[in-house]
């Protein structure tokens, strides 16, 4: 069931983000600076984007115990796998696939949206998820806090 509640949390909130709203503000946008064949730079960075989104899903419910959905949330504080790299891997791939939409439709409305995506992923972290993450796992998460960066990746794993 865990699966099933992850699987409807990544078609719900993700799937909006960052392919059904893009999609439809592409559509309503006019293109600025026709590609071309060039458009198809976009896809190493919706692929490579979707893959860590979908690895993180798959971490929290086998290594969490619980979904990535903040009314479901993991039981074990995940700090293994790309959670060893960066703090917040999730936010991360969003913030990789939203370019991918970008250099795919080449509507300037979404280099907007991703600026706008990328501020809310921020203000919500700082505000809201690390203060909830430090109550319900105390000093575990305070010292992988002080270890592993918030937004911007680590070559190497700590």
């Amino acid at each position: 069931m865990l699966w099933v509640r992850t699987a409807i949390f990544l078609v719900l909130l993700p799937g909006t983000l960052f392919f059904y709203l893009p999609l439809w503000l592409a559509r309503s946008a006019t293109s600025f600076a026709p590609l071309g064949p060039l458009r198809f730079i976009g896809l190493p960075f919706l692929l490579v984007g979707s893959a860590a989104l979908l690895w993180c899903m798959r971490d929290f419910v086998v290594r969490g115990r619980g979904s990535p959905a903040p009314i479901d949330p993991p039981r074990e504080l995940v700090v293994r796998s790309l959670y060893r790299f960066v703090r917040n891997p999730m936010y991360d791939a969003g913030v990789v696939i939203l370019p991918g939409d970008f250099l795919w439709s080449q509507t300037a409305v979404l280099l907007a949206y991703t600026a706008l995506v990328s501020l809310g992923f921020h203000l919500f972290v700082v505000l809201y998820e690390e203060p909830a993450l430090s109550r319900q796992f105390g000093e575990a998460y305070r010292e992988y806090c002080a270890r592993v960066p918030r937004w911007v990746p680590r070559l190497r794993a700590q």
